[in-house]
């Protein structure tokens, strides 16, 4: 493979206690109860308006929305460290692709300044050519807009292109990219591969090694 192409949250960075603390903040800030973290795990991975929206409830109206989305965004912003990390493995599966001069982007949904500030503060920001978050595009996720623009910079073809994830949306993505996409089960939804199941699964970071300089070498 030539081009891997990682999810953020749930793929490189268990960072559901930060997000589950910054709903249950913005909700707060509304007067409202806190949310069992649990449940809010199950909102994440379709961008923030979508993870306060729900967090919120459908009968929120959207001023509620907009000014629990800027409390959140804004906490988030501060606080975003506070608990995440990488996943185990994910630092030296990532030096490894590196050293094999594979290019390697990060595609997510989360705010792209929101994301790059993470991958750098995680001491990643040299591993990536470049970080896309959901407002770097007109469209997020599943949209390919985000995996046509990374094709486009790295001069990868999509026979030698690969994209990791943890959700069906992912699994989306590549498909409408027309790439091959390997799914981790450790994320936030691995549920969600059993309906649209990826070309690969690994359970651990570390197991896509093998199979990637495999395919590479192909």
């Amino acid at each position: 493979m030539d081009l891997l192409i990682f999810d953020l949250d749930g793929t490189l960075i268990d960072s559901q206690m930060d997000l589950a603390v910054s709903v249950n903040r913005a909700r707060e800030h509304l007067g409202l109860p806190p949310l069992a973290q649990e449940l809010i795990f199950t909102y994440v991975g379709n961008g923030a308006p979508v993870l306060v929206r729900k967090a919120l409830g459908p009968g929120a109206a959207d001023e509620e929305v907009d000014r629990a989305l800027q409390f959140f965004l804004a906490y988030y912003r501060e606080h975003m460290l506070d608990h995440t990390v990488l996943y185990p493995g994910v630092r030296e599966a990532l030096d490894i692709f590196r050293s094999h001069r594979i290019a390697m982007a990060v595609l997510t949904n989360k705010p792209a300044h929101l994301s790059q500030a993470i991958v750098d503060g995680l001491g990643l920001g040299s591993h990536f050519f470049r970080v896309y978050g959901g407002n770097s595009f007109a469209q997020k996720k599943p949209d390919p807009a985000g995996v046509e623009a990374l094709l486009k910079e790295s001069h990868a073809s999509r026979q030698r292109t690969l994209m990791i994830g943890d959700s069906a949306i992912d699994v989306r993505t590549a498909r409408n990219a027309g790439v091959r996409v390997a799914g981790v089960t450790y994320g936030f939804q691995p549920e969600t591969l059993m309906a649209e199941p990826p070309d690969l699964v690994v359970h651990h970071i570390e197991d896509l090694v093998p199979l990637v300089l495999a395919m590479r070498a192909t």
